[in-house]
């Protein structure tokens, strides 16, 4: 069982604490769910970006399966890292998809290690569980974001996919431009998720070098691009962007964009 790393620090530490939090953040109005291939969200904690996530999952349909893809902060473990243990959090556990699993057999190694301390993917498994019923999940954490190796996690993943009968979702966990006056990271931010909104993979590398960039999550945003490209999406659409600015009232902000990918 994969324990919670940052349950009472990113997000409360209660079940009925988290539950009261996620509702406060959800948007009040019913909307119509769309079903995504992908999404980008972020994984701040949930007083600064827990409204980006939210508006984000309140609008998509749930799935059999959520493959989560996000970052290592933390540089630990294999740079490319599923887990295979149940992840528990203070809604309970959630079980791990090992069909699903069974299918990875390339650059993706079964490792716990890289898991044990990275939030970027723990935060999400919440949001989950208050939006959707009967699924399951299948972690992947990214030590390496190059091009080529974000290429090669795709193209396992797609393979995967096309043997694999049932409906998965692609989460891609992300913050964007991190600690920059609020007028830069939005200008830097907009960039990129222009570049999304395209699924246009190579300008999206290309932009993240020529304005050094700091979205920490890339490498995960990119295979969702990729994988949700070669699956017959079009496009991506910003649900809802906000800064930490918007809470704090600083100048020097950490940008959070969500997106679905349909």
């Amino acid at each position: 069982m994969r324990r919670p790393a940052v349950a009472g620090q990113f997000y409360p530490g209660s079940e009925k604490e988290v539950r009261s939090l996620i509702a406060r953040l959800a948007p009040a109005e019913q909307r119509e769910k769309i079903k995504a291939c992908g999404i980008v969200v972020p994984h701040a904690g949930y007083i600064y970006s827990g409204g980006v996530a939210a508006d984000v999952y309140a609008s998509i349909r749930g799935a059999p399966t959520f493959v989560l893809l996000g970052p290592s902060h933390y540089g630990v473990g294999s740079p490319v890292a599923v887990s295979t243990q149940p992840w528990e959090t203070p809604l309970g556990p959630v079980d791990i998809d090992e069909d699903f699993v069974k299918l990875l057999d390339g650059i993706i190694d079964r490792d716990e290690v890289a898991h044990q301390s990275e939030h970027s993917i723990e935060v999400q498994v919440p949001f989950l569980q208050y939006f959707f019923k009967d699924f399951k999940i299948v972690p992947i954490c990214l030590g390496m974001q190059d091009y080529d190796s974000v290429k090669e996690v795709a193209t396992e993943l797609i393979s995967a996919l096309g043997k694999y009968d049932r409906q998965v979702v692609i989460v891609a966990s992300s913050d964007f431009t991190h600690y920059e006056h609020v007028s830069v990271a939005k200008q830097k931010d907009t960039t990129l998720i222009k570049d999304i909104e395209k699924l246009d993979v190579p300008a999206f590398y290309d932009d993240l070098y020529r304005l050094n960039a700091t979205a920490c999550g890339y490498g995960p945003i990119a295979t969702a691009m990729m994988v949700c490209g070669a699956r017959g999406a079009s496009k991506a659409r910003l649900v809802k962007y906000a800064t930490s600015g918007d809470v704090t009232g600083d100048s020097q902000v950490v940008g959070y964009a969500g997106m679905t990918i349909v």
